[in-house]
């Protein structure tokens, strides 16, 4: 099942997608948020879906389509995920995972308009899966109990301003990964039954040329070993959203130029679909 949500910003529809038909499910909820996950809102949908208590719509392709998770208390994020993005960063791959913190309100939708930080000089792209943690979970013991509290997977971009990251933020990175729009997620959530995120192909692309081209397989940590490790130290919440890293890539990479006004950015990751961020100046 995919999660939704179209129309203009703050005003958004919550839709539904199963076995190729989409429903609208406003009568059940008016957002894809923490009490929505805690009274297992995705039973709910799949049941109405089953009895015919939903209506079917058809979507204008010219929607906007906004985020489909609307404020998660958590926006946690893993760094160096991948081995070979650790190597052009200059680092060794990580023995455990790295952790960092973004904004919630940085969420934007798939397809917005992007905006490059007054001062910056390097803003870059990461495409990355996103975990959506369906139910308070702490001190897991196993894989197997990390994989029963992820709910689904989503697209982001992982956007972030270099010097703010690594120059400017005192021996953290938050300060270049929290700007207005930083975090685009969609088009949609995919159930975690609907998916295996253990083998996805994961890619971006700036103006139409290539940049990162890699698979899930070649993460570090899996999407439960980073569950399991996060549930250790803090409590996991309904909704939260875990990034688990980027490929190698970026602009970072010193491969590739940093981002300017005008150029468009577009991520996807298989069986999550596609994002298109056309940048301007904040």
């Amino acid at each position: 099942m995919k999660l939704w949500r179209i129309g203009e910003a703050g005003s958004e529809t919550p839709v539904a997608s199963m076995d190729g038909t989409t429903y609208d499910v406003s009568s059940l909820t008016t957002a894809y948020d923490a009490d929505f996950f805690a009274r297992d809102g995705l039973a709910q949908i799949a049941d109405a879906i089953a009895a015919g208590e939903l209506p079917a719509v058809e979507v204008d392709e010219n929607a906007r389509i906004g985020a489909p998770l609307t404020r998660p208390q958590a926006l946690i994020c893993i760094g160096q995920n991948y081995a070979a993005h650790a190597a052009e960063s200059g680092s060794e791959p990580p023995k455990r995972p790295i952790i960092f913190f973004k904004h919630p309100n940085t969420i934007a939708g798939p397809n917005d308009m992007a905006y490059i930080p007054k001062g910056s000089k390097k803003t870059d792209w990461e495409v990355e899966l996103g975990v959506v943690i369906g139910k308070e979970v702490s001190y897991l013991d196993s894989n197997e109990e990390a994989a029963e509290a992820i709910a689904g997977y989503v697209l982001c971009n992982d956007l972030s301003e270099r010097d703010f990251q690594l120059e400017v933020s005192g021996g953290q990175w938050s300060k270049g990964k929290v700007a207005p729009g930083f975090s685009p997620l969609g088009p949609w959530m995919v159930t975690a039954d609907d998916i295996n995120a253990h083998n996805l192909s994961i890619r971006s692309w700036v103006n139409g040329e290539p940049r990162q081209d890699s698979t899930t397989a070649d993460m570090i940590f899996s999407v439960e070993d980073i569950v399991r490790d996060l549930s250790q130290y803090m409590k996991l919440s309904p909704g939260d959203v875990i990034l688990t890293g980027t490929p190698q890539g970026v602009a970072l990479s010193g491969r590739f130029p940093y981002l300017s006004a005008g150029d468009v950015v577009e991520v996807e990751i298989e069986g999550l679909g596609r994002q298109r961020q056309e940048f301007a100046n904040a």
